[in-house]
């Protein structure tokens, strides 16, 4: 995610500056950043930085890690931080936010979203999946500002990419938590794609009923999603023919680690704080926690 929006502001003419590993960094400077996708392919040379050599002087930094791997990144961008620093994360859920928050004040920490599907290839290619490729982002407490209006136009003008400012960010992130909480509960439950399990027995029913828990899950929580996002996402997991994932199904099959507590445990949580049926995500969690235990015990398939 990071390296395609990374890119495309390169491809742009702005030079956004990639904080990475060392290996990451060698292979970068060696073969350059490389996205493949429908919207046109982009191949430059590329700035880097590694942790030890960061420090302060940033307007914004664009926090693209997994939610797992936050109190490492914490840590890591912190050198980086001063007051004129803007922090737009981009993870998974909600739950970062107040961590962030604690680590930096409020005042740093802006609200964010990514609709992306990319994965990164084993030869260092960001592989863009589809045509998504939306970056919104506001101020926590809602309404717009100056730097908010500011970043906007200065990421506008990057190809294959969308960027917005929202005046109601922390309304679109819970839309995005019942969207994602839905897919990764299905796909990681069912070990599979969203058409799958709409041509399997009672499958557009079962997904359409974790859709409504979560809706519930973000109502309880003040911010009720729209009729329209309802029936959007109604048609997307009633759709036989689609091939969608959740990325932490991806990563489950990859055998790596995924994001279980972040999503599916914070679900899980809430429905139980506002007294809602929670059976369903008690499954999807039970599951996740099952797969973390096996691959911790180096138990998985070859």
């Amino acid at each position: 995610m990071g390296g395609y929006f990374g890119g495309r502001l390169h491809q742009a003419g702005l030079d956004p500056c990639f904080l990475v590993r060392p290996g990451r960094a060698a292979a970068l400077a060696h073969d350059g950043l490389k996205i493949t996708s429908s919207l046109g392919d982009y191949r430059a040379k590329v700035t880097t930085l590694t942790p030890e050599a960061l420090n302060r002087g940033w307007d914004l930094l664009i926090l693209t890690c997994k939610a797992y791997d936050l109190a490492d990144a914490i840590e890591t961008i912190r050198p980086a931080v001063d007051a004129r620093t803007a922090i737009l994360p981009v993870l998974n859920g909600i739950s970062h936010i107040e961590t962030l928050q604690r680590a930096f004040g409020a005042e740093r920490v802006l609200g964010g979203l990514a609709k992306i599907q990319a994965s990164l290839a084993p030869d260092g290619t960001i592989r863009h999946l589809n045509d998504w490729r939306w970056l919104t982002f506001g101020e926590i407490a809602g309404g717009m500002s100056p730097r908010v209006e500011r970043i906007a136009a200065a990421l506008s003008a990057a190809p294959g990419m969308v960027a917005t400012a929202a005046p109601d960010i922390m309304a679109q992130m819970w839309e995005k938590l019942v969207h994602l909480g839905t897919s990764a509960s299905c796909t990681v439950l069912m070990r599979a794609n969203v058409g799958e399990i709409a041509r399997a027995p009672g499958g557009i029913a079962f997904m359409h009923g974790v859709l409504e828990a979560n809706a519930a899950i973000a109502d309880a929580e003040g911010f009720p999603v729209s009729a329209a996002f309802m029936q959007q996402y109604r048609g997307v997991f009633g759709d036989s023919a689609s091939a969608y994932t959740a990325s932490m199904l991806r990563d489950l099959e990859a055998g790596g680690r995924i994001e279980a507590d972040h999503i599916l445990g914070f679900l899980l949580e809430a429905a139980r704080r506002h007294g809602l049926p929670s059976s369903l995500h008690e499954a999807a969690f039970l599951h996740a926690k099952a797969y973390e235990q096996r691959r911790d015990a180096k138990r998985l398939p070859k």
